[in-house]
């Protein structure tokens, strides 16, 4: 046959559904087999188990539930298609990341990924065992040669493939999503390509999971390293590709590819993915924010709306004496535009009770943050109150910026079950929220345009605590995503005195942080799988 018909199977999974998985593959399969004879069908890395598994991996019965959805898929496969798709697998007591070749309901080959990662928010050493020999498996009268994913992002296991005897390497992956790793994974694939003299067939899963989102985009390029074909981003379903084998050199047709989205919009779609995903997936009703009238709110309703639709979301407005009437009229336009549930509940009373029951602690005291934090802990516990009564997902609204240096609550702000903006910096925020205003009216441009401010305290600022947040995020960048020292920031023109006090908030908050809930990762490295820094130390700062 000289032309084989692939059919990206770009799935969203769920982490340890096997048969909800399986039946994702056997669907599939279906399609496949009415509308091609011996079609191709391409699944993701670790598709039966969902990826990352984590420590599922370590279940004694991890080997029975991969042995059942194998034999499942098997017996679905009576027809003439071909299936290639990953799992765990043990072999010999050591447990590989393996991707097999079925048809005709048996396996007729098999192959081990052999550069496991263990940086950013990869383990997998952790849990495989390194394969080391290449697969070249029949389809057609194709020599195919496979790969998974971390293998493509390396030489060796492409030009292996080929020097066996591959005419084609079809690469399955689970690669998060982080800015700019669209045209990244192009240039990688491509380099490969042409290393090898092949063309390949890249395909990735797409979803949420927990803090990761998985963006798609599957692709192929031809042996020259051109990108001949891409599925779209953050969008399951299933894509063709027609493979003329018989043409010098082989000729690729699919998807036409069009170029990697801009950042805002990939970011915007990589937060509304993640937080549909985590919404539905962990089978939450709805969710609950605190709504104040100020820009990082903002944002988090205009994605929760649009993950999950208006109707399942809830705005909660809870003034204080300091909460200005601004914020309280521009949260109210704000629900009023996005038509979500908006109540108003004053935190006074609750606040002032508490305060009633500390007076004996307290006496002999000045107030200090102490009554601000407390202001928070009252809203804290409202939105916990309402999300156990109705089943909602409190979102937290607070920023990377904020996240580095400490500048929130615990068990105030910090008091809920996703952080939608943990790894979006502030001066972010900002241009996402001009992003999202530009797709229609959302965010009222006061909220955009005003100085941010906690509101804990009177005529309070942000600014007042924290150097401004274009010269915040600069250093943050530095220091948390490219571990740069102090002395190199400041050797880039960063003031020294804000460099030390930034670096000091970050190392001294490391303890919040471990107490924050999970977000959406979107840069290279978040608060999270990514770092891993100890609570207790006795390092030297910005080292």
């Amino acid at each position: 046959m000289s032309t084989l018909n692939i059919l990206m199977a770009q799935m969203n999974t769920l982490v340890g559904d096997f048969e909800g998985n399986t039946e994702k593959v056997i669907a599939a399969i279906g399609l496949a087999e009415r509308e091609h004879e011996a079609p191709v069908v391409v699944c993701p890395e670790l598709t039966l188990s969902g990826y990352p598994p984590e420590d599922l991996l370590l279940r004694p019965s991890i080997g029975l539930r991969v042995e059942q959805s194998l034999a499942r898929l098997c017996a679905a496969m009576q027809g003439s298609a071909y299936l290639v798709i990953g799992y765990p697998l043990r072999v010999d007591g050591a447990l590989y990341n393996a991707a097999g070749v079925l048809h005709r309901g048996r396996i007729v080959a098999q192959y081990f990924k052999q550069h496991l990662p263990n940086y950013q928010v990869f383990d997998e050493k952790r849990y495989f065992r390194a394969g080391s020999e290449p697969c070249i498996v029949d389809i057609n009268g194709v020599a195919v040669g496979l790969s998974i994913c971390e293998d493509i992002w390396e030489s060796a296991p492409t030009v292996q493939a080929a020097d066996a005897g591959a005419q084609l390497l079809l690469n399955i992956n689970s690669s998060p999503y982080h800015r700019g790793k669209r045209l990244e994974r192009w240039e990688t694939v491509a380099s490969r390509a042409r290393e090898a003299g092949i063309p390949i067939v890249y395909v990735n899963q797409v979803g949420g999971q927990d803090e990761l989102v998985f963006d798609g985009g599957s692709f192929a390029v031809t042996a020259d390293g051109s990108v001949a074909a891409a599925a779209p981003s953050f969008e399951e379903g299933a894509y063709w590709l027609q493979l003329d084998m018989a043409a010098d050199p082989v000729s690729i047709t699919g998807p036409a590819p069009s170029p990697p989205p801009q950042e805002l919009s990939a970011t915007w779609q990589a937060l509304v993915l993640g937080v549909r995903d985590y919404v539905n997936k962990n089978r939450f009703r709805g969710v609950v924010l605190g709504l104040s009238g100020g820009v990082d709110s903002a944002l988090t309703l205009a994605v929760a709306v649009e993950a999950l639709g208006p109707e399942r979301v809830e705005a909660v407005m809870m003034p204080f004496r300091y909460t200005s009437q601004m914020s309280i009229e521009d949260a109210a336009e704000q629900a009023r535009l996005q038509g979500v549930t908006h109540k108003v509940i004053s935190i006074e009373p609750i606040y002032e009770a508490f305060m009633t029951s500390l007076r004996e602690e307290f006496a002999g005291t000045s107030p200090d943050t102490t009554e601000e934090n407390l202001q928070a802990r009252c809203r804290g516990v409202l939105l916990m109150s309402i999300s156990n009564k109705k089943g909602y997902l409190v979102l937290t609204t607070g920023n990377k910026s904020e996240m580095a240096v400490g500048y929130s609550t615990l068990y105030g702000d910090m008091a809920g079950g996703l952080d939608v903006l943990k790894d979006v910096p502030k001066t972010l925020v900002f241009e996402l929220c001009r992003y999202r205003n530009s797709l229609g009216p959302c965010i009222p441009q006061r909220v955009i345009d005003r100085p941010p401010s906690a509101e804990l305290a009177p005529d309070q600022k942000d600014e007042d605590s924290l150097p401004p947040y274009d010269v915040l995020d600069r250093i943050l960048a530095l220091y948390v995503e490219e571990d740069y020292s102090a002395e190199a920031i400041i050797a880039t023109g960063m003031d020294r005195e804000q460099v030390h006090k930034v670096l000091r908030l970050v190392d001294l908050n490391e303890y919040k942080r471990r107490q924050a809930p999970v977000g959406v990762r979107i840069t290279r490295r978040g608060f999270g799988r990514d770092r891993r820094y100890p609570i207790t130390s006795g390092w030297r700062l910005g080292d």
